[in-house]
């Protein structure tokens, strides 16, 4: 038996989980999110994980690995550190194991990841840091319009004549945002407009790495906004030769952590198995 945790630190948000691996089966044990705001995120992520132990009633003795993405290789009692797009890639097999990609879309950037069956990496793309396709995009527009963020998906599915947003500056967008305002266009409609500029960027970054058939899985800070997830189903209908399921999961902000966690326990096990041999010989 081997217990694993993953430690994700993003650019808003630390998520931590804990997870028992047991003859091929994954028992998730606990999981803890924290938004950073203003401070440290190495103090928080201390924080966190102590979350999740207390959570599942273990002590730090009782973990075999501590690994972290993201932003998280400072992390002072990490074991090992993963890449994101490896995390993100097994947690999102974890989720959806039917997943062939997975669509990360963070505070900062969308990133669109080919995956196999195990969750191997075979392609990936990325926006770039600019592009106004980013959960810190729509947090300010939110703000700006005087909304709730938990308000931006319903308001947007209920848009019926989106007004669209061109640019790929964040800067200029909510320019946009502020003209549109002015001229009178609904919440509901500058949102939805705002979602099908988002989803059609990122279908072309679904296209650009051979995603055309299969489920895509959502993971990261927006995985859960009904509002651009409608969006990408509706732009991906219109796009010739592309079959894609879009998939989320209440628990895609998680991951990161959950392929921190798994890539984790498979190499403890990797290491403690050479370290058999190594003795036996």
């Amino acid at each position: 038996m081997t217990i694993a945790a993953g430690i994700d630190i993003g650019t808003s948000t630390i998520k931590a989980t804990l997870f028992k691996v047991e003859n091929g089966e994954e028992t998730w044990l606990a999981r803890y999110m924290m938004r950073i705001r203003q401070r440290d995120p190495l103090e928080l992520a201390r924080v966190v994980y102590d979350a999740v132990l207390e959570d599942a009633k273990m002590r730090a003795e009782d973990v075999d690995y501590v690994a972290t993405t993201g932003e998280g290789e400072s992390v002072p009692f990490h074991t090992g550190h993963f890449y994101s797009m490896t995390t993100h890639a097994r947690g999102a097999i974890y989720l959806n194991p039917e997943s062939r990609a997975v669509l990360d879309i963070g505070a900062l950037h969308g990133r669109a990841i080919q995956i196999d069956d195990r969750g191997k990496v075979l392609s990936y793309k990325m926006t770039s840091q600019c592009a106004s396709g980013s959960g810190q995009f729509l947090e300010n527009i939110a703000r700006y319009l005087g909304i709730a963020q938990e308000e931006i998906g319903t308001l947007s599915c209920e848009g019926k004549t989106p007004e669209a947003v061109s640019s790929i500056c964040a800067v200029l967008a909510e320019t946009d945002v502020i003209n549109m305002v002015s001229r009178g266009i609904s919440t509901p409609n500058i949102l939805k407009g705002i979602h099908l500029s988002m989803a059609a960027r990122l279908s072309k970054l679904l296209k650009s790495i051979g995603a055309r058939n299969g489920a895509v899985m959502v993971t990261g800070g927006l995985a859960l906004d009904t509002g651009l997830i409608a969006a990408l189903e509706e732009d991906i209908s219109h796009i010739k030769d592309m079959t894609i399921a879009v998939r989320s999961h209440e628990d895609s902000i998680y991951a990161g952590a959950i392929g921190a966690a798994l890539w984790g326990a498979f190499r403890f096990d990797k290491l403690a198995a050479a370290n058999r041999v190594s003795r036996a010989a």
